[in-house]
């Protein structure tokens, strides 16, 4: 579901903060089904690792661009073109798979299928963006979906979770939405949170979120 612009924000001590910046990323999602398939896998994890900060499973997404943080007008007129890119575009087959950490602080599962697909859409997008006059970081693509982060002095627990999940293979799905996704880091003392501010489907209307 869509939000306003100005919902992601957050809360502070005297109440709602009306931001005038976001940090905006642009992303693929799993369908419930593959996140779902996921979850029941990771059970042993969240028991066994409880101090690791976990990605709240309606967070988990893969990361096309990172543009960093926006002022909120910026962002409104990036919508039309990429919703035209989106119209032109095939869904890409993909499955979760594996699990790896950077740096032994984030762990992560790894995308498979149409990898070179999903490369080819990422250069698309952050072409469109910096056409619209956006600079952003310019970072390689490593497909993943980030499930958690270690707390200060535990890493060993990253590295050994994602030795666990080296052999997980999920459910192949279509990705068949981009989605323009805000969140409110930095905006009040609770857990980051994501939310769609837009979403497009791709040239079949395939939905993969």
């Amino acid at each position: 579901m869509n939000e306003p612009l100005e919902a992601v924000t957050g809360t502070s001590a005297d109440g709602p903060v009306r931001a005038t910046t976001t940090r905006v990323f642009l992303a693929l999602a799993p369908p419930d089904e593959a996140k779902e398939e996921l979850a029941r896998v990771l059970r042993p994890a969240y028991a066994a690792y409880p101090r690791m900060r976990w990605n709240r499973i309606e967070d988990w997404h893969i990361t096309l661009a990172f543009l960093g943080e926006l002022p909120v007008t910026t962002v409104p007129p990036l919508m039309p073109p990429l919703a035209r890119l989106a119209a032109r575009q095939q869904p890409l087959r993909l499955a979760l798979h594996g699990g790896g950490h950077f740096d032994e602080r984030v762990w992560w599962t790894g995308v498979t299928g149409d990898l070179e697909g999903l490369h080819r859409l990422a250069t698309d997008v952050r072409a469109l963006v910096r056409e619209c006059g956006v600079p952003f970081p310019d970072r390689p693509l490593r497909p993943h979906l980030t499930l958690a982060r270690s707390r200060r002095g535990d890493h060993a627990a990253t590295v050994e979770a994602a030795a666990g999940l080296a052999g997980f293979a999920g459910r192949s799905w279509d990705a068949g939405r981009l989605h323009l996704v805000g969140s409110n880091i930095g905006r009040g003392p609770g857990p980051i949170h994501y939310r769609d501010i837009a979403s497009w489907a791709f040239l079949s209307g395939a939905d993969g979120a």
